[in-house]
């Protein structure tokens, strides 16, 4: 009998120790054991720099998974792989969720590196030539932004009655000089500027290539909408986790840095208001 009360004194013991490593682990029941999701270059740099050691003065165990594209970062945060991604801007999030069936919702906006048209053959966009072939991204969000720095400079005019912010190549009303959309996946851009007249690359890629923001022949006046988010699934948008990482990007540590390692990119309304 009392080998028996030992035993079952034991167990008790060894529960009530598991119970508080588990304490020391959660926080209101969510684990501090998160993954965090980013293309590779300007956006992972961003959260190992700026996000993660704001998170781990909070008690947090970061890992940072990087990404080449832009479709399996939503993939792995939906099928719980990642706790949270940081690539897309809000028109990207809601068109991908909505055609794949899931629910995803920003924590918050940041700064973002604006889209350049870029080449090796052309000097000015002044030399733009009849027949002139430019690489576009190939998903339509990120496409609109292209054909919406063509128009900004006067060499397409895109239908006055299309969501701005939407709009696709079955738009362009005039083409005067008769350019050539060559639709391609994002990541392959930068290396599209060896191979045709003009490239349209988002910021965060040309970057990751070495490419000078500077370098490009126009850079994008880039809508709020198309500023970067830290995104979550939509059910764990009230977590703790996602105030924490709201009140990480809301830090004046997490603007400091910033200012230090991301000098060009454009910062979102809320941070330029505040």
């Amino acid at each position: 009998m009392k080998k028996l009360a030992g035993f079952i004194l034991l167990v008790s013991m060894m529960a009530l120790l598991a119970a508080c490593g588990s304490t020391a682990s959660t926080e209101g029941g969510e684990s501090k054991d998160i993954t965090i999701g980013a293309t590779s270059g300007p956006y992972s740099d961003m959260v190992n720099k700026a996000i993660k050691p704001i998170l781990e003065e909070n008690g947090y165990s970061v890992k940072v998974v990087e990404f080449s594209d832009y479709i399996q970062p939503n993939k792995a945060l939906a099928n719980g792989d990642l706790d949270a991604n940081l690539f897309q801007h809000k028109i990207f999030m809601e068109s991908f969720a909505s055609e794949n069936n899931i629910e995803l919702s920003e924590v918050i906006s940041v700064p973002t590196a604006p889209m350049g048209i870029f080449s090796k053959s052309v000097n000015s966009l002044d030399e733009i030539e009849e027949g002139t072939e430019i690489a576009i991204p190939n998903d339509p969000t990120n496409a609109a932004r292209a054909l919406l720095i063509l128009e900004q400079e006067g060499f397409i005019t895109l239908n006055p009655d299309v969501n701005p912010l939407t709009v696709s190549e079955k738009d362009v009303q005039d083409n005067p000089k008769g350019i050539v959309f060559k639709p391609l996946e994002a990541a392959q851009l930068p290396r599209a500027v060896d191979s045709v007249d003009l490239s349209a690359v988002p910021g965060n890629f040309a970057l990751s290539a070495g490419m000078d923001l500077l370098d490009a022949l126009v850079l994008e006046n880039m809508p709020d909408d198309y500023r970067n988010r830290v995104v979550v699934n939509t059910g764990d948008i009230d977590g703790q986790l996602a105030k924490d990482l709201k009140a990480a990007v809301e830090s004046s540590e997490f603007e400091e840095t910033i200012d230090r390692e991301f000098q060009g990119f454009g910062k979102p309304e809320w941070m330029e208001n505040r």
